[in-house]
């Protein structure tokens, strides 16, 4: 973990939260925070991606979530975090206390409607997460999971390896890997080495999404 210099941090807080926090730099692998860690402080990603991971009592690792650029994190119903967060790739994360967004902070109304947006938007993610492990074919969570990132972080990019894949959406890493050669196969996905892809049948894609 990396604090940079001060003078430099305001040349990248995502608006409207400049000046709000401190800017760090996480090494990939690094952890941001670990599960029922004491929740007092609320991050937002600059660059790069995290993941929030939990080791179940059987000692299977679930995913909670990934996120990407302006993506915030950290949000928490108790006082403790349930999931653990790690660096995903090499990234810059905005550090601040949930107290700069109460009333009265500058620039608080903004504030206030980003983390309102965050929340809702995380809720919508863990509602499209179960509805995808609820109700889809292996098949339909790989596709469905590749459209979903490139919606979000606005073009194709795994930034996560198969394991993270296969953890999230509930398959083993064998079944991800026969899934990714099938939509390729398919004519639904065109692969630009291990990480890089485009989508070619989008539309259907979308299909099983909303299915």
């Amino acid at each position: 973990m990396t604090l940079l210099d001060p003078a430099l941090q305001t040349l990248a807080h995502p608006e409207p939260f400049e000046g709000l926090g401190v800017r760090m730099v996480f090494a990939r692998g690094e952890d941001i925070y670990t599960q029922d860690e004491k929740a007092d402080l609320l991050y937002r990603v600059i660059s790069g991606a995290v993941r929030t991971t939990r080791i179940m009592s059987d000692g299977r690792r679930q995913i909670g979530d990934f996120y990407f650029g302006d993506d915030m994190f950290g949000l928490e119903c108790g006082q403790t975090h349930r999931f653990a967060a790690e660096a995903l790739t090499t990234c810059e994360v905005l550090v601040f206390k949930p107290g700069a967004a109460l009333p009265g902070h500058t620039g608080d109304t903004r504030i206030q409607a980003a983390l309102w947006e965050a929340t809702t938007q995380e809720l919508e993610r863990s509602r499209e997460h179960l509805m995808l492990l609820g109700r889809h074919t292996a098949l339909e969570r790989v596709g469905v999971f590749l459209l979903s990132l490139s919606r979000r972080m606005g073009h194709g990019e795994l930034a996560m390896g198969r394991q993270d894949m296969a953890d999230y959406l509930g398959l083993t890493i064998e079944t991800v890997s026969r899934m990714l050669s099938q939509l390729q196969a398919e004519g639904m996905v065109e692969f630009f080495g291990a990480r890089r892809y485009r989508l070619l049948r989008p539309e259907r894609l979308r299909a099983w999404a909303d299915a």
